[in-house]
């Protein structure tokens, strides 16, 4: 279910949005109030609800004011593959800007709100103003890089590696995004959630996760509070490499 308000007068609102693609492309104070003054319905979103079905015909792009969104797609067999997480600040699908029919969908996560900004406006700030047209193709660009990311993951690593390395992605994306710390965080995905990420079934995301509990690389309070007690030996272990992600070289959350 989806409640929705008329958010055209309140800029403010796509804050968020404005955080995020300035990270890539410093924009003038035109370029601030044209970005905020942009049209848009925000609408508050219950988990599980489908912004856009795969075949749906986008007429409008998706930024995350709060709450977390997953796209996926599902296979014949009905199996469901998740190809990316979404947190606040996100531009989910910028791509529905050009691309009309969407080609996987995206559905929450958890509960949260989103602002809908008419697709054609997308267009048409990213032609008028170049600075915010290159941010939101950066933005595209590091959406494509994440997903090559996640194919290797899936392919080629073993269990261990894959979990652990996801875990390090969320530490450094949930810091940067302020929404946890870097060593400490809660996990908004379940084990069903993991292994549709990961390409493994729930029984073992669970038994992976208990085996790095055991090693001291992590600890668990709960099974959605993530302590990692040895950031640097995860990371090895995970195979993680930032250099995907395109951060900001002088960025912290690098430092640790």
């Amino acid at each position: 279910m989806a409640a929705a308000h008329d958010g055209s007068n309140n800029g403010s609102r796509l804050e968020p949005m404005l955080r995020k693609l300035e990270y890539w492309q410093k924009f003038t104070a035109e370029d601030r109030a044209a970005l905020l003054a942009l049209p848009h319905v925000v609408k508050t979103l219950e988990h599980h609800y489908y912004i856009v079905r795969e075949f749906d015909r986008a007429e409008f792009c998706c930024v995350m004011l709060s709450g977390y969104a997953i796209r996926h797609k599902t296979v014949a067999g009905g199996h469901r593959q998740i190809v990316s997480i979404h947190m606040k600040g996100d531009v989910v699908d910028l791509q529905s800007s050009l691309l009309r029919q969407a080609d996987h969908s995206v559905q929450m996560l958890t509960s949260g709100k989103a602002a809908m900004i008419p697709r054609d406006e997308i267009n048409r700030i990213a032609f008028e103003r170049p600075a915010i047209g290159k941010a939101m193709w950066t933005e595209t660009l590091v959406d494509a890089s994440i997903h090559r990311e996640w194919i290797a993951n899936v392919g080629r690593r073993d269990a261990r590696t894959r979990v652990s390395h996801l875990l390090c992605e969320f530490s450094l994306r949930l810091k940067v995004a302020g929404l946890g710390e870097q060593a400490n965080y809660e996990l908004p995905m379940n084990q069903e959630q993991l292994a549709d990420a990961t390409g493994l079934t729930s029984v073992h995301i669970n038994r992976t996760l208990k085996a790095l509990e055991a090693d001291g690389l992590i600890e668990r309070r709960n099974p959605r509070m993530i302590e990692i007690r040895n950031w640097r030996n995860l990371a090895d272990i995970g195979d993680f490499n930032s250099g995907y992600l395109h951060l900001d070289e002088r960025e912290p959350a690098l430092a640790e």
